[in-house]
């Protein structure tokens, strides 16, 4: 089982400009996402896909892999997809944000644990028990599965609407996947879809298309980097090697 791990990292952003290369404890964010990662010894090899030679300067200064992909690109998972092609002797492939710098190697243990069992489901995703202050937060993922683990809907809104008194599992959506590598080359062709619009998760187009996505399941969190305010807090976040 060879396994990559593809870490999509874009220069601009709109809430937080250059945000790769912003500095994070001492070092910048996109270096603290590439060396975590490669601490996971399940994986084959870690590169960073990315649309600015600044940032492929910063990992091959560190002795790591970069590639530039073409900035007309518009998502993550395509940038990750016109990485794997050239390598298809991958079985899986790992889309791991830039702006995960706090990712502990036990969470991608956790993605790809599936496929190490010896399943190969079309496409995994992490997800941890959603905080109840975080319920009614457009800007935490909520995620509803089956019974089998797969994926049933994630939205910004609150879901499910909780009309009884029965409990039913809600997790927050962490923004990190595993693609059978086959099914990645297949989902960058997929035209996007209307609940993918309307919500603005992309993630979404996998569900319309009629695919499936297995819900992995982290106790661990960490801090995604998207606004000025995390960034502040990423600043005195106690980061634990496990």
């Amino acid at each position: 089982m060879k396994i990559l791990c593809i870490i999509p990292s874009r220069i601009h952003s709109t809430r937080l400009p250059r945000k790769p290369l912003l500095p994070i404890q001492g070092k910048p964010m996109v270096q603290w996402t590439y060396e975590n990662a490669k601490r996971c010894a399940a994986l084959a090899d870690v590169i960073v896909a990315t649309d600015s030679m600044e940032v492929a300067e910063i990992i091959t200064k560190i002795g790591g892999k970069a590639e530039l992909t073409d900035p007309a690109l518009p998502t993550g998972s395509e940038r990750v997809a016109a990485v794997a092609e050239r390598y298809p002797d991958t079985d899986v492939v790992i889309n791991l944000q830039g702006d995960e710098p706090f990712i502990q190697p036990r969470m991608l243990e956790q993605l790809i644990s599936p496929y190490l069992s010896g399943e190969m489901p079309d496409m995994t995703t992490l997800a941890y028990p959603l905080e109840k202050d975080k319920y009614h937060e457009p800007g935490s993922v909520k995620v509803i599965t089956d019974l089998h683990h797969n994926a049933i809907y994630f939205s910004r809104s609150p879901i499910p609407y909780y009309r009884t008194d029965h409990h039913a599992p809600v997790y927050n959506h962490m923004g990190v996947y595993a693609f059978r590598r086959d099914f990645l080359m297949q989902y960058r062709t997929l035209p996007q879809t209307p609940l993918e619009k309307t919500e603005s998760l992309e993630q979404l187009r996998v569900l319309e298309h009629g695919y499936k996505i297995r819900v992995c399941l982290t106790e661990d969190k960490t801090l995604e980097i998207n606004t000025p305010e995390e960034y502040a807090l990423a600043q005195h976040f106690e980061y634990k090697h496990q």
